[in-house]
């Protein structure tokens, strides 16, 4: 199904030849690093792209070159949306809906990585907050505007593979913090918000999926130091199957490759309620974070999704 895409396939690779003239997509995460090259990419196809950021003044800097490069009728317009802030994620949710436009693909990229322990405007742990609440709201109450055969792509990580979430305690109340941790609980909950929203609009043709960029240097890591990173490659690496190659920094545009794919090259059907990465589905594999690849069967299993969903619900005070 990946055909001639992998692991180093850039996003113009694997838009090669496609017209999204006429598409109009939401990518989250607009002021660096993968938003920013999704955005471009996308505009340079030709397609309508809506970015939201946090800080519109970072974002219309960074975005200069998505400008540059739209091409076919391909634009972008910039949103305000802070993702750690439920009024802001509602504010921004409303006045797209009362705008009426649909949209063809929403890209839930944004996110905070290995943050210290903190929390959201609305009390929740950040990384779970912004990552996981952030979007679940956003994406929920924009869903009427997904068109017939539109998908959602949600951005996970391999930090899944650190931990699972933690329903009874997702706000670490009793439990000890560890940054990757937190960000594990999170990453994991993007992938189980993919099959839950999946399950419950795959039968008006809508679809969505999880993916894994694979490592990259970005803005993303701001909060671990050279040491840290260091010391996890060497972790990777000591502990990969004898005669893998050594773990590999991607680029940025080989980081957004998958989210692209996932969102406008593979088949809907096959990777509608999947984990994809490296430009192909992912297969279900055990262990533990030093296993390189795949995805853990926590996260996408149906029934954990299920009750994800049902604690995402109540936290946030909406069901969807």
């Amino acid at each position: 199904m990946s055909g001639q895409f992998g692991a180093t396939s850039t996003t113009d690779e694997v838009l090669a030849g496609l017209d999204l003239s006429g598409q109009r997509v939401l990518v989250t995460g607009v002021s660096a690093g993968l938003g920013v090259e999704t955005a471009r990419a996308l505009a340079a196809h030709g397609a309508h792209v809506v970015g939201a950021a946090r800080d519109l003044a970072k974002a219309e800097a960074a975005t200069e070159e998505v400008r540059a490069q739209a091409a076919h009728g391909g634009r972008l317009e910039l949103v305000e949306l802070d993702l750690a802030s439920l009024a802001s994620v509602r504010a921004c949710a409303e006045a797209l809906v009362a705008k009426g436009e649909a949209f063809d693909v929403i890209i839930a990229n944004a996110g905070v990585m290995a943050a210290p322990f903190g929390h959201t405007a609305d009390g929740f742990e950040t990384q779970f907050g912004t990552n996981h609440l952030g979007h679940f709201v956003l994406i929920n109450r924009l869903a009427p505007l997904l068109k017939a055969g539109a998908r959602v792509v949600a951005l996970s990580s391999a930090g899944h593979r650190y931990s699972n979430v933690d329903l009874d305690d997702p706000n670490f109340e009793r439990t000890e913090y560890h940054p990757f941790g937190a960000y594990g609980r999170s990453k994991t909950a993007n992938a189980l918000f993919a099959v839950g929203f999946d399950q419950r609009h795959r039968d008006r043709g809508v679809r969505a999926t999880a993916v894994h960029p694979g490592g990259i240097h970005t803005e993303l890591g701001r909060h671990m130091t050279q040491e840290a990173m260091d010391a996890l490659v060497e972790e990777l690496n000591r502990n990969a199957p004898a005669g893998e190659p050594g773990f590999q920094w991607k680029t940025i545009p080989q980081g957004a490759a998958t989210t692209v794919w996932a969102g406008f090259v593979a088949p809907a059907d096959a990777v509608g309620g999947r984990y994809c990465e490296d430009c192909h589905v992912a297969p279900v594999k055990d262990g533990d974070f030093t296993v390189r690849d795949g995805v853990r069967p926590y996260a996408v299993d149906p029934a954990h999704a299920a009750a994800l969903w049902a604690r995402s619900e109540e936290m946030v005070g909406e069901t969807f």
